[in-house]
C-alpha cells in the first residue's frame, strides 16, 4: 500500500519548524542551545552481490539528510537480490560509468530541485548515459498524494534532468523529515528540536526497484551486443 502524507502529518512539519522559528525570535537562544547538534550525514559506498557474467549496475545518489542515501541502498540491495552485481555510490565522489552497464541515478529534492551533485553528475557524464539505460528517482516530502495537482508537481522535480537523456523509468519517493532536514529551514541549534517524521514506503520502493531491473538488463545487454 502506498504510504501517503495526512495533511495532519504535512501541517506537523510545518508547525513544528514554525514553533523553532518562533523560539528563535522570542529570545529563548539559551534553551534551544542545549538541543541536540543534527548528527552527521552518512554518504556511504557499497557494493551488494558479485557476478562477473551478468551486467555491473550502479545506483548513484545525492542526499541531503541521509533519507535518500538509504532508500539507493535498499534499491542496490533489491536489484542484487536477481543475481547481479551493484555499486552504490554519492554522486559527490563522482563516480565513473565506464565499467556499468546501466546506471540509476536519485537525488533529495529541495526547494523544488535536484541537489547540484547529483544534476552535475548526469551533465559531466551525459554522452555515456546516452548509450546505457539510466533509471532515474527523487525524495521528497511533499505532493504524496494522487491527485493531479500532486502528480503534475512530482513530474516537474524532474524538469531539470528528463530532457538530459531518456530514462526508463522515474520514481518519485516520499522520504523523511527530521532534524537536519528541520536544519535547512531554521538555526541548527532549533532543529534539534524537531522529532523525525518518517514518511518512506519500502515496499513501493522495492517494488520499483523490481521493475525496473529487466528493463535496465535487457537494454544494457542489448547495448554490450
Amino acid at each position: 500500500m502506498t504510504k501517503t502524507i495526512s495533511r495532519r502529518d504535512f501541517l506537523k512539519v510545518g508547525c513544528l519548524t514554525g514553533a523553532a522559528a518562533g523560539l528563535a525570535t522570542c529570545g529563548v537562544a539559551g534553551l534551544a542551545a542545549s538541543g541536540p547538534e543534527p548528527a552527521p550525514v552518512d554518504l556511504s559506498s557499497s557494493t551488494y552481490g558479485e557476478n562477473p557474467v551478468k551486467p555491473r549496475i550502479l545506483v548513484t545518489y545525492a542526499s541531503l539528510t541521509g533519507s535518500t542515501a538509504e532508500i539507493a541502498a535498499e534499491i542496490g540491495k533489491t536489484i542484487s537480490a536477481q543475481g547481479f552485481c551493484v555499486d552504490v555510490r554519492p554522486a559527490l565522489e563522482n563516480p565513473s560509468v565506464d565499467r556499468y552497464q546501466a546506471v540509476v541515478v536519485g537525488s533529495a529534492i529541495k526547494f523544488g530541485s535536484w541537489l547540484p551533485e547529483a544534476v552535475d553528475f548526469i551533465k559531466n557524464n551525459q554522452e555515456a548515459l546516452g548509450r546505457i539505460p539510466v533509471a532515474l528517482f527523487c525524495v521528497h516530502i511533499r505532493c504524496t498524494d494522487d491527485s493531479e495537482a500532486s502528480r503534475q508537481e512530482r513530474q516537474s522535480y524532474m524538469n531539470e534532468v528528463s530532457p538530459l537523456l531518456h530514462a526508463v523509468s522515474e520514481g518519485h519517493f516520499a522520504g523523511r523529515f527530521n532534524r537536519q532536514g528541520a536544519a535547512l529551514l531554521v538555526p541548527g541549534i532549533l532543529a534539534g528540536f524537531v522529532p523525525t517524521l518518517d514518511f518512506r514506503d519500502w515496499d513501493k520502493i522495492r517494488l520499483w526497484a523490481e521493475q525496473i531491473q529487466p528493463q535496465l538488463v535487457r537494454s544494457g545487454e542489448s547495448a554490450i551486443n
